[in-house]
């Protein structure tokens, strides 16, 4: 497992990622991050919840109202033509980012003479 602040900035890309495969609800989608990510980042439901409220604001998801459970409806989310270009932004930018980082993530621990 690692920190939350390592994703912070993908929370969205996460989010989006999933709503490009069909809509969802929070739950599900809390459940599909865990999953895909191996039980290494079960995503906080306030920090799911905040990131749906910022998406929403920039224009990248819209809410509506599904089927009733336990007695109230249920919020899902589909992304919107904006939400997929912000999507493919933020998939360049983890490319371009992964790449410098692996410059300089290494598989084994030097006895700290290497440059």
């Amino acid at each position: 497992m690692f920190g939350s602040d390592v994703m912070r900035g993908y929370n969205d890309m996460l989010i989006l990622c999933l709503l490009t495969e069909g809509d969802s609800y929070g739950y599900a989608v809390s459940h599909e991050i865990e999953r895909r990510s191996g039980g290494q980042y079960p995503i906080k439901e306030t920090t799911l919840y905040s990131a749906f409220g910022r998406l929403e604001k920039q224009g990248y998801i819209a809410p509506y109202q599904g089927s009733e459970t336990q007695g109230r409806p249920r919020t899902y989310y589909t992304i919107t033509d904006d939400g997929r270009r912000a999507y493919a932004a933020k998939c360049g930018e983890w490319r371009a980012l992964k790449t410098v980082i692996d410059r300089f993530a290494k598989e084994e621990m030097t006895d700290g003479n290497d440059p």
